[in-house]
């Protein structure tokens, strides 16, 4: 059984990372009320830009743009599908960083049977996980997972924009991970190009709910929607990107929760196990003043009973 000082040696050890786990709670819970905030700020802008794109869509539903290319002519096995799998730059999050890649390779395995495919990875940890088993990444967005921000949503739009234009990439998807609510999240993945009409659409190829105004496109329906759909594909790149860095934030606030709670757990445990020890202690330091008296009480007694004979 350790001894007392053993026992305080490993509780300092735990209050001390309990400090630094209450300190990273913290830091996670002020880093997510700000990440939804810039996104409750900027919503409204791409939501303007969703329903500019439905309406162009709704009244020429015929209309033919590069971005609505889904290059069926092209044989499946000779096509580029893009990957964007966004993580974390740290750990200490859950399975956070788990289920993203997990579902990343089973994308990538899809997309590998019927053609080729190309990894655009954000996230230190996503860049190491594919390095260590030796599968190469087309292109890695530093500084984004930490600092999502428009600017970088930004970049990683230009980039899968400019291949997707040359065809050197045919299709482009974006895995990350959705926060359904304050306990749940879950890997999610959402295609970026092409562009399907028929989100924008009815079966009778109009909503007949909405009030069909006149529109009026200059200099042309093709020239606006060149203008328009970028920012369209970064708002989402963008919504992506802040989802995934609110769910990575809400698990590590979850983990270092639950890591406080096993840390209080086992200094309660140890505190009974210091008490015991301390307890047994005293018991033997009595038991053995108790001893050296009776001891010293014969020895008298037996001095008395020479003396006296």
């Amino acid at each position: 059984m350790a001894n007392t000082r053993e026992i305080q040696s490993r509780m300092k050890s735990i209050q001390d990372t309990m400090k630094i786990t209450n300190a990273m709670y913290m830091i996670s819970s002020t880093k997510l009320r700000k990440a939804k905030k810039n996104l409750e700020e900027t919503e409204p802008y791409f939501y303007t830009l969703q329903t500019m794109v439905s309406r162009i869509v709704r009244h020429l539903p015929e209309i033919d743009n590069k971005y609505f290319d889904e290059r069926k002519d092209k044989p499946a096995e000779e096509k580029t599908t893009g990957l964007v799998v966004v993580t974390a730059d740290k750990g200490l999050a859950g399975a956070y960083n788990h289920n993203v890649l997990k579902m990343a390779e089973e994308q990538m395995q899809k997309a590998g049977q019927t053609g080729k495919y190309k990894l655009f990875v954000v996230g230190e940890l996503g860049r190491q996980y594919f390095g260590h088993r030796g599968i190469e990444v087309a292109e890695q967005f530093h500084y984004t997972a930490q600092n999502p921000t428009l600017h970088r949503a930004r970049i990683i739009t230009e980039t899968i924009l400019e291949q997707f234009q040359a065809e050197q990439l045919d299709e482009v998807y974006i895995i990350y991970t959705n926060m359904v609510n304050s306990v749940t999240t879950e890997p999610q993945m959402m295609r970026l190009l092409p562009i399907i009409k028929e989100r924008f659409i009815t079966k009778d190829g109009q909503d007949l709910s909405m009030y069909q105004e006149p529109l009026v496109m200059t200099p042309s329906p093709k020239a606006v929607l060149d203008n328009i759909v970028p920012d369209f594909v970064m708002g989402y790149v963008y919504g992506a990107l802040v989802e995934s860095f609110c769910s990575e934030q809400n698990a590590r606030m979850m983990a270092m929760e639950a890591a406080n709670k096993n840390a209080s757990a086992m200094i309660h445990d140890l505190s009974i196990q210091y008490n015991r020890v301390r307890q047994a202690m005293i018991t033997q330091e009595i038991t053995e003043v108790i001893a050296g008296a009776k001891a010293q009480k014969k020895k008298k007694k037996a001095r008395k009973e020479v003396l006296s004979n």
